[in-house]
């Protein structure tokens, strides 16, 4: 392929060193002319391990070469990637000044040029930005739409800085969203030969994907470095402890309880949560990260309350009432906070859930419904049937098969709150929305 890359900073010099050893060439474009005599005389503008001799390599077998002409960079090329900075503006929100400018300079260009082409952001952006305010701009431009020999893709980049050559070559996915079905062929061609998963999506997701790897890597750090502080306070050393803790790879390292759905709660959690909390207050370590853990989960117990409260006081059906299914547990269960949250407000209850029988609660299990839900015995019916007569919003903390379908059976014309993410429950014929979807 023949590809042009608009913006020679980081991302855009890894992307001339690497993508020439795919077999492409490549056009590198910038505004600044001493990048570009950099990349033709075989240097990187950007200090990176190997990126040197990358280039030179290129640069010298004739597959890369830089300019500033846009227009002959773009009449001679079928793909451009866009690699061009987003700063912070005053509010954090990115500045897509420069995204801008070369969106439409790109697409009065392809005005004048009949074939197909291809062109792909891979600049962080908010989620909606390539379809919401670059296409426009792109169309408007070009004078024709996405899917008239135009395909617009956004392809987010996970390269580490030190490291980002070898991230290059061995991707651990390479994520797609575009706007037409030819972007996708174009990218899985133009980065055939490169191990991982290669994942189509569409372009918010692929635009969130970005925003959120990025999140998450920050989090971890903050978490390791207020651990280890607390860890230290106790006379440990943290890096051996998080050594031992990240050769867990089905609970701690995993996609475990990666998945948006309702709080936690429970006789572990909270309390352990609590428990590493006075840890850290007695030894007068601040770990502000972990403190925020609690509020955060009652944050969302709160989200759900709004959510079934949105219209005014109805009759509410709520299926499973112990913290996670398969138990009767219901200590510390944001179900039980959720369900009194709406007793206090005045809501008309009805609960149904298969594994929480009364006569069997034992110790602290009993202790805790007795204090937090002392009438229990009359809200919680012994079928779903029961529970969804004359209800008027169904609440779905968990449910199991049986009982699922006898919501499907009489949810028609009813509202629907999920806050598990049951896939049969969406196109029951009643008002469906789930709690982060």
């Amino acid at each position: 392929m023949k590809i042009s890359i608009f913006g020679l900073g980081y991302v855009g010099a890894v992307s001339c060193a690497c993508l020439p050893e795919l077999g492409h060439e490549v056009i590198g474009v910038d505004t600044n002319p001493l990048k570009v005599r950099m990349i033709n005389d075989g240097q990187s503008p950007v200090v990176e391990e190997g990126i040197n001799e990358l280039i030179a390599c290129a640069v010298q077998a004739g597959r890369l070469s830089a300019t500033e002409d846009l227009e002959a960079a773009i009449m001679g090329s079928e793909v451009s990637l866009i690699s061009v900075a987003t700063p912070s503006k005053p509010n954090y929100e990115p500045d897509l000044t420069a995204v801008d400018a070369v969106i439409e300079s790109i697409g009065r260009v392809l005005a004048k040029k009949p074939g197909a082409h291809t062109v792909v952001l891979r600049s962080t952006v908010a989620p909606g930005t390539t379809q919401d305010r670059l296409q426009p701009l792109l169309e408007r431009a070009a004078g024709r739409k996405v899917g008239d020999r135009l395909s617009l893709v956004f392809n987010p980049e996970f390269l580490r800085e030190g490291s980002s050559v070898k991230d290059f070559h061995q991707p651990p996915q390479t994520v797609i969203g575009s706007v037409d079905p030819e972007g996708y062929a174009v990218l899985e061609a133009m980065y055939q030969g490169l191990p991982g998963a290669f994942v189509r999506t569409d372009c918010k997701v692929a635009e969130s994907v970005k925003y959120l790897c990025n999140v998450f890597h920050a989090m971890k750090i903050v978490f390791a470095n207020e651990a280890g502080s607390v860890l230290k306070a106790c006379g440990l050393d943290g890096r051996e402890v998080m050594k031992i803790f990240c050769q867990d790879t089905q609970l701690n390292i995993s996609p475990a309880y990666l998945r948006p759905g309702f709080a936690f709660g429970g006789s572990c959690l909270p309390k352990e949560v609590k428990g590493f909390l006075t840890l850290a207050r007695d030894r007068d370590v601040a770990v502000p990260a972990v403190a925020g853990l609690l509020d955060s989960n009652e944050a969302h117990v709160k989200t759900a309350y709004r959510l079934i409260a949105r219209d005014g006081r109805r009759r509410v059906a709520l299926f499973g009432l112990a913290f996670k299914p398969g138990t009767d547990d219901m200590r510390d269960s944001p179900l039980v906070a959720l369900a009194e949250q709406l007793l206090g407000k005045g809501f008309e209850m009805r609960i149904f859930d298969r594994n929480v029988k009364l006569s069997r609660l034992l110790g602290k299990n009993k202790e805790f419904v007795e204090r937090e839900i002392p009438h229990l015995d009359r809200l919680l019916l012994d079928s779903p049937e029961a529970v969804l007569d004359q209800a008027e919003i169904i609440v779905i903390g968990h449910a199991d098969a049986e009982a699922r379908k006898a919501i499907v059976s009489r949810a028609k014309d009813k509202r629907i709150v999920d806050l598990s993410g049951y896939a049969e429950l969406r196109d029951c014929g009643a008002q469906y929305e789930g709690i982060c979807w």
